[in-house]
């Protein structure tokens, strides 16, 4: 079982476990890769195939928690360091948002309107809140912690996460940039307050600011993988 500092962070580098901590991750990967690249051109638009390598994913993940004896608090299922991983947070992300509106000032791409909806964009917010919690739970929870177990905290598992977000984002180019800025921060920001309930709040209103400033063409409509051309 790999060691557990008393922040709930793996300790250290490699330790034993059940499997390889990179071959773990490696596992994931793939399982994204072929719901991005495999699904769509096989199967077209049949959503429960694409839902198979996903819930493949998720299935594998919760079967490694538990060979490696990490409690969900651990992972980052918690609301104690709610408050720090926050205020880690709103500092780059104010600074980011006041970049990202000026691009958008400057390229007359600004879509406020959006914003006025009010109410009525609620459940849009919370399904945005959902697929940020469902992106930042392999990504920090288990790419991570695997990651830091290899390598432990700092910069090299702070790149190497960011870099495997932008990769499942590729061939979209701004958004591969885009992943991979968001990914920079939010692995930092998990090394030191491990809460994904705060990263996916961070994750889904930096979605809504950069669909709001940015060029939404330049976004390639937000498509991954083989349906990027489409």
């Amino acid at each position: 079982m790999a060691e557990v500092s008393a922040a709930g962070a793996p300790a250290g580098r490699a330790r034993r476990g059940p499997a390889s901590p990179l071959a773990e991750i490696s596992v994931v990967i793939f399982c994204v890769l072929v719901a991005e690249w495999a699904v769509l051109p096989l199967f077209g638009r049949n959503y429960l195939a694409g839902l198979v390598p996903v819930v493949a994913a998720f299935a594998f993940m919760l079967l490694s928690h538990r060979a490696r004896r990490e409690s969900a608090r651990a992972v980052g299922w918690r609301l104690d360091n709610l408050g720090r991983a926050l205020a880690l947070l709103l500092p780059p992300m104010i600074a980011s948002t006041l970049l990202l509106a000026l691009v958008g000032w400057l390229c007359g791409s600004l879509r406020p309107g959006v914003l006025r909806a009010g109410w009525a964009m609620a459940p849009t917010y919370l399904s945005m809140f959902v697929w940020g919690l469902m992106q930042q739970y392999p990504l920090q929870g288990f790419i991570n912690r695997r990651a830091q177990m290899v390598w432990g905290r700092g910069p090299r598992t702070t790149l190497f996460v960011a870099s495997v977000f932008a990769l499942l984002h590729l061939p979209n180019p701004w958004l591969t940039l885009a992943t991979f800025c968001g990914g920079l921060l939010w692995a930092w920001v998990y090394q030191r307050a491990p809460n994904l309930i705060a990263l996916a709040f961070s994750h889904s209103l930096m979605t809504v600011v950069l669909v709001t400033t940015v060029p939404y063409s330049s976004l390639g409509g937000m498509r991954v993988g083989y349906g990027y051309f489409l």
